[in-house]
């Protein structure tokens, strides 16, 4: 699986790159047919609280999974957008065993 990260208007912490990294590693375990993931963080308004904005997008064969989110810390909005993957591709495996 293929991960890569854009980080807009900050410059990302290697602190940040690897939890990111841990926390994709339960998408690529829970579906392996995952070929890429690309991950768009951003700081939409430094001087406000809710300003860490992260979207992730999973690409599978035949769709594309996507979730975003704006919380106080990046770590927060990770694991909140991971979580709304994780559900998405769930259905997805679901509606293909039924086929």
């Amino acid at each position: 699986m293929e991960i890569k990260i854009q980080a807009i208007h900050f410059e990302m912490a290697e602190k940040l790159e690897k939890f990111i990294d841990k926390k994709l590693s339960k998408l690529a375990k829970f579906n392996e047919e995952i070929g890429r993931i690309e991950v768009l963080l951003k700081v939409v308004k430094p001087e406000t609280a809710l300003n860490k904005e992260a979207a992730l997008k999973a690409v599978l064969p035949g769709t594309e999974l996507f979730a975003q989110e704006t919380c106080d810390t990046f770590e927060e909005a990770i694991d909140r957008t991971v979580e709304s993957l994780l559900r998405q591709a769930t259905k997805y495996k679901e509606k293909q065993k039924n086929r």
